[in-house]
């Protein structure tokens, strides 16, 4: 596991410098496309999807990618092993260029996410995690650490804010409920606005008690954050039934999800 881990963080270094020999060209337009669900696609959506499959081609472990061909559930389904990648998550941040933008990859074994890498190439941040060893964040060249435990639920009570992280570019009203819900709850409730998988990181990490997410999104988009999360001891679970989230579905959409 420690092997695959090396080659999806080394995969995921090269994938964050080609998006940004992109996102820092001044000359360059992103070459902006739509896909099929009208949502954005970019050079350096296809650049690091790309690098991220030379890499994983060495683990003989196929690869289910945003940006690759989708086999049918047919034949996916027989897979004990998988990768699932998302080359660039939050590609309409990335167009508005406000950093929060990353690199996800997971290692799933039966549905389960095991192992998890995400990078932050703007800010050169990287999470990863294995389920049963821990997560850990680096930044740069510094040595990295142990994602801190989030404060004990009953400290919130007495005072400590109650922090909710919520998605800069999919807020729901949906979304909106829980908050107000948490502010009666809560003597102080305090928001935070993120872009991309970096919400999950955020929780996993304690920077935040709570991700709510009442709105569409991809396995792609969670498997690498849910392994972290998992592996730091947190929760990410369907809203309807309360059990974790499963992947490699014959629906590749997740159901709404909490993460805490």
């Amino acid at each position: 596991m420690k092997e695959l881990l090396e080659i999806a963080k080394r995969a995921a270094l090269e994938a964050g410098a080609e998006i940004m020999k992109i996102y820092t060209d001044p000359a360059q337009d992103f070459g902006i496309e739509k896909k099929a669900d009208n949502s954005p696609l970019t050079l350096a959506d296809k650049a690091a999807h790309d690098c991220i499959v030379r890499y994983l081609q060495e683990t003989s472990v196929p690869v289910l990618s945003e940006e690759g061909q989708h086999l049918p559930y047919e034949e996916r389904k027989a897979w004990h092993r998988l990768w699932i990648v998302d080359p660039l998550d939050g590609t309409k941040e990335f167009i508005k260029k406000n950093g929060e933008f990353t690199v996800n990859i997971a290692l799933v074994e039966d549905g389960v996410p095991v192992l998890g890498v995400i990078y932050i190439p703007a800010t050169d941040v990287m999470y990863y995690g294995i389920v049963g060893k821990g997560s850990w964040k680096q930044i740069s060249s510094k040595k990295a650490v142990h994602v801190r435990e989030n404060l004990p639920i009953e400290e919130v009570g007495r005072g400590a804010a109650f922090r909710i992280v919520a998605s800069r570019s999919h807020m729901s009203p949906e979304t909106e409920a829980y908050i107000d819900e948490a502010r009666r709850m809560y003597p102080n409730v305090e928001l935070i606005s993120s872009g991309s998988s970096i919400k999950i990181c955020l929780v996993a990490e304690g920077t935040a008690d709570s991700y709510p997410r009442f709105a569409p999104t991809m396995e792609w988009d969670t498997a690498a954050g849910d392994a972290i999360a998992r592996a730091a001891g947190k929760r990410v679970t369907n809203t309807e039934t309360g059990c974790p989230l499963m992947y490699n579905k014959e629906d590749l959409h997740n159901p709404w999800f909490l993460v805490e």
